[in-house]
C-alpha cells in the first residue's frame, strides 16, 4: 500500500478528567486508567498535576493551557485530536471548566465534531451543596466574585431577590470582605454555610445566619485559611412578589390570549392566585 493510500486514522477523543480536591483517593480507578492511556494530558499547572501523576505512577506528556494561552493553543490541539491523538483535559482540583480554563478548548472540539467525553469526579460546589442542609433542588452557581469592593456588593445585591440557593466560590484573603457584604446584601438572619477546605485535613463546614457565620470567620483566624465555598439560602417565597409577577405576565398575554386562558397561564408561572389575575386587564386600559 502507498502512502497516499493510507487510511485516514480515526478522530482521538478529549477526555475531561476531574481530579481530587484534596484527598487524593477521590481520583476514580477510571479517571487513573484514562490519564495513564492518552497520549497527552491537558493541565492548568504542569508542575501540579505532575506531582498528581507522580502519586499514582502515571508518567504521560503534559501541555500547559491556562487562560493565558488556551486561546491560541485551542486550535493546534483540535488538530492533534483530528489526527487521531486522544489526550486529557485537567484542571489544578475538581472538574475542569468549573471555574476553571478548557472552556474554549470543549467548545472548539465539539464544534469540529469530535467526541468530548466526561471523566466524572470531584467538585467542590457539589461537595458543598451536598452537606450544606439548604435546599438543593434548584440552586445558582456564582463562582468568584469580583475582586474590587464596589463590583462585588453590586453583584450581591442584584442576587438578593434570588430564590434559588447560592454557591460561591471564594478566597481566603477576601472571606472576611465577602461575608460582611453578604450581610449588607442579604440581611443578618438569611441562612447560609461556609464549606472550608472540603475533603482536606482541616475541613470544615459552618451553617447559621450570615451575621453569625461572618463573626466566627472574623474571630478564628483558621477560619480564614483555605479554599471556601459559601452557600446562601434563596430569597424567601413572597405572595406580594409572587402576585406581581404574576399580573406582569398576564399583562403580557392578556393582548394574545382569551382573559381566562391568559389568566391561567400567568397563574402556574407564578404562583399566584388566578383569580386575582382574571380581569387585570393590560397596561394603559
Amino acid at each position: 500500500m502507498t502512502a497516499s493510500a493510507r487510511p485516514t486514522p480515526a478522530p482521538g477523543i478529549l477526555h475531561v478528567v476531574a481530579t481530587p480536591i484534596g484527598n487524593l483517593g477521590d481520583l476514580s480507578p477510571r479517571a487513573q486508567q484514562v490519564l495513564r492511556t492518552v497520549d497527552a494530558i491537558c493541565a492548568e499547572d504542569t508542575r501540579h498535576t505532575r506531582q498528581l501523576l507522580g502519586h499514582f505512577g502515571i508518567e504521560r506528556p503534559l501541555v500547559a493551557l491556562h487562560e493565558h494561552n488556551e486561546d491560541g493553543l485551542a486550535a493546534r490541539l483540535v488538530e492533534r485530536l483530528r489526527s487521531g491523538e486522544t489526550l486529557a483535559l485537567v484542571s489544578d482540583a475538581g472538574t475542569p471548566l468549573v471555574s476553571d480554563p478548557g472552556f474554549r478548548l470543549v467548545a472548539a472540539a465539539r464544534a469540529a465534531g469530535l467526541r468530548v467525553s466526561p471523566v466524572p469526579g470531584a467538585s467542590a460546589l457539589i461537595a458543598a451543596l451536598s452537606v450544606a442542609g439548604l435546599p438543593s433542588d434548584r440552586f445558582v452557581f456564582e463562582g468568584f466574585l469580583p475582586a474590587k469592593a464596589s463590583a462585588r456588593r453590586d453583584r450581591l445585591q442584584a442576587l438578593a431577590a434570588e430564590p434559588r440557593t447560592l454557591l460561591f466560590y471564594e478566597s481566603s484573603h477576601r472571606i472576611d470582605a465577602m461575608l460582611a457584604d453578604a450581610v449588607d446584601a442579604f440581611g443578618p438572619a438569611r441562612r447560609a454555610v461556609v464549606a472550608r477546605e472540603l475533603t482536606k485535613l482541616f475541613e470544615t463546614v459552618l451553617d447559621g445566619d450570615l451575621a453569625t457565620l461572618h463573626a466566627r470567620v472574623v474571630a478564628d483566624a483558621d477560619q480564614r485559611k483555605g479554599e471556601f465555598v459559601v452557600l446562601v439560602e434563596g430569597a424567601p417565597a413572597s405572595e406580594d412578589a409572587a402576585l406581581a409577577e404574576g399580573r406582569r405576565l398576564y399583562a403580557a398575554l392578556a393582548p394574545h390570549l382569551p382573559p381566562s386562558t391568559a389568566a391561567k397561564v400567568a397563574a402556574e408561572l407564578s404562583g399566584a392566585p388566578r383569580k386575582a389575575l382574571y380581569g387585570q386587564g393590560t397596561p394603559g386600559a
